[in-house]
């Protein structure tokens, strides 16, 4: 029997417990202590781990007796990494007081259901706690606010520094600086944003983190989480302490996502070493630091669905998980230049652009280049290569892997297709139904060159583009490679008034410009020589356009019989 996977699966305790598959990411302890940081935040993708390793973090510095837990958790690391590195790490195993927040449930749509949500969060923690701290703090002021703040009913002043107070009553009750994990730090910041109220909560967030990790006597050390670095001025401000460790640096590189030689172990385990380049080439591809690291979500999904079915084919698991948001914006926004450089990238191309990593998400739609670097630390893009010039990094960077080359031609195809339905056909039904090629051939090449094309070359991405305008030509049936006379004609337009003209095309895509006359006149022959109108003949249609239409990237040419 295989081990089960942890398909969302982000508590460590449930995880060790319940015997899950899990790849040994223990030593990630051992370099927390080795460099002892007063305060460490981690950036990373989404589903690269983050929260497991936080969690791994609490299990092994939480000191139980001070929470109603109470069972030692030792129990969980034995066989693991960690436990062989050495008394000097081992010793710290079930030391501290652990605070830890997940700020995720406060993505909601406005500050006050936003607020309420953290509100709750911080009194689970104080919750926690409670039975150590009424010990010492019983019958006092401080122990009044902390039951405000457990119960939900302090006021909003009181919550902005309500971490380094639970922090000081816990030390005070035990004597034990405490260590605080944060995950998701940035989650509030960005829903805030897009949501529009990111004024109130930067200023609630700021408060609350500077209280607690700026100059805490309470605090051991602190680890922080998120997808994205946010600048010190807006919200860590005159913060010295913090250590920020993004997909950049080399430090941790590994202990986020998958290394090659954790995959290929993965795959034997579960008897799917057959399946290794195909793993290799939808989920690899991203790089932290130095260290080239698979997408653990994917990876695992992947194996989950093909260890009982070996047939199964690849799918982009994390597509499903990651909002695409930030790759529709950057496309509706595109000038011509970016949508170039798009192409270039689902090509297997490369774009360089300047790496800003101390923004804000009001400077995210301030520039372009900060809408590519939003896409690189979020793990939609990839660095090839670095360079330095004066002052500015400069990243060469490249589409990851097949996966999330497939959520760039969804949400372009998406946004083409909605495009489509927001744009008025009539002049280009006209033309159509009255013959005029050359308006037919202006309205296309115009709507192809503010497309992005993922599709050169391919005939069946402007069939699709022509049978979704003409879908909307009313009074008519409209059939796609349907059989008539002798073979399928791409296009037919049947009216239901006889009196109107019936409309036949065949269409081709050329490699070269140069090729585009000769494929239209090869369409025109194929129309006639394989009998398409002759059922409409039969039926007494007396007017017939029949059109070859030619297609090259954004060009178009269209002739008709």
């Amino acid at each position: 029997m295989h081990k089960l996977l942890p398909i969302g699966i982000d508590d460590f305790k449930e995880l060790i417990s319940n015997n899950y598959y899990y790849i040994d990411k223990t030593l990630f302890i051992k370099e927390i202590l080795d460099r002892r940081g007063k305060v460490s935040l981690f950036t990373r993708p989404r589903r690269f781990g983050k929260t497991l390793n936080l969690s791994m973090l609490q299990h092994f510095f939480e000191n139980t007796e001070y929470t109603p837990d109470r069972e030692p958790h030792k129990a969980l690391f034995e066989g693991l990494a960690i436990m062989q590195a050495g008394d000097e790490y081992a010793k710290h195993m079930g030391k501290y007081p652990v605070i830890s927040l997940s700020l995720k449930s406060a993505k909601q749509q406005n500050y006050k259901e936003a607020f309420a949500c953290l509100k709750e969060v911080i009194a689970k923690e104080y919750g926690r706690y409670e039975y150590v701290v009424k010990r010492s703090l019983q019958d006092t002021e401080d122990y009044n606010r902390y039951q405000r703040i457990r119960n939900q009913q302090a006021e909003r002043e009181e919550y902005l520094t309500s971490l380094a107070f639970l922090s000081d009553c816990i030390y005070r009750a035990a004597g034990i600086k405490s260590i605080i994990l944060i995950d998701e730090y940035d989650v509030p910041l960005e829903n805030a944003y897009f949501s529009g109220f990111y004024d109130e909560m930067i200023t609630f967030i700021r408060s609350f983190f500077e209280s607690a990790l700026k100059t805490n006597p309470s605090l051991e050390f602190a680890v922080i989480t998120g997808c994205l670095r946010i600048s010190k001025e807006s919200v860590f401000t005159g913060l010295n302490n913090l250590a920020v460790y993004s997909i950049l640096n080399k430090s941790y590189g590994e202990y986020f996502g998958f290394t090659r030689q954790e995959v290929s172990s993965m795959l034997k385990a579960y008897g799917l070493l057959k399946k290794e380049h195909t793993v290799r080439e939808w989920y690899d591809g991203y790089l932290f630091g130095t260290e080239d690291v698979y997408n653990p979500w994917s990876v695992i999904s992947f194996v989950d669905e093909n260890h009982t079915d070996t047939e199964a084919f690849p799918r982009p698991y994390w597509s499903n998980t990651s909002s695409n948001s930030i790759i529709r914006k950057l496309i509706e926004r595109a000038d011509a230049r970016v949508r170039k450089e798009i192409e270039d990238l689902i090509a297997g191309g490369t774009i360089e652009k300047p790496v800003h990593e101390n923004i804000t998400y009001e400077d995210v739609y301030a520039s372009q280049d900060n809408l590519w670097n939003f896409l690189f630390f979020t793990g939609y893009l990839k660095v090839v290569k670095k360079r330095l010039e004066l002052d500015t990094i400069y990243l060469t960077m490249a589409i990851p892997n097949v996966e999330i080359r497939y959520i760039y031609r969804t949400t372009i195809r998406e946004w083409f297709t909605q495009k489509i339905e927001q744009t008025d056909f009539s002049l280009f039904y006209r033309a159509v139904l009255e013959g005029n090629c050359s308006e037919m051939e202006c309205f296309m090449k115009r709507q192809l060159s503010e497309s992005i094309s993922y599709y050169d070359n391919a005939e069946n991405f402007y069939h699709g583009y022509l049978v979704g305008i003409l879908g909307g030509l009313e009074g008519y049936a409209l059939d796609s490679n349907k059989e008539h006379g002798n073979g399928r004609p791409d296009i037919l337009l049947t009216p239901f008034d006889p009196e109107r003209p019936a409309v036949i095309m065949e269409i081709k895509c050329a490699a070269k410009f140069g090729e585009m006359e000769g494929l239209c006149d090869l369409a025109l022959r194929q129309i006639h020589e394989r009998e398409y109108a002759s059922e409409l003949e039969a039926e007494g249609y007396g007017l017939i356009r029949k059109y070859g239409i030619c297609f090259c990237r954004k060009n178009c040419v269209v002739r008709m019989e």
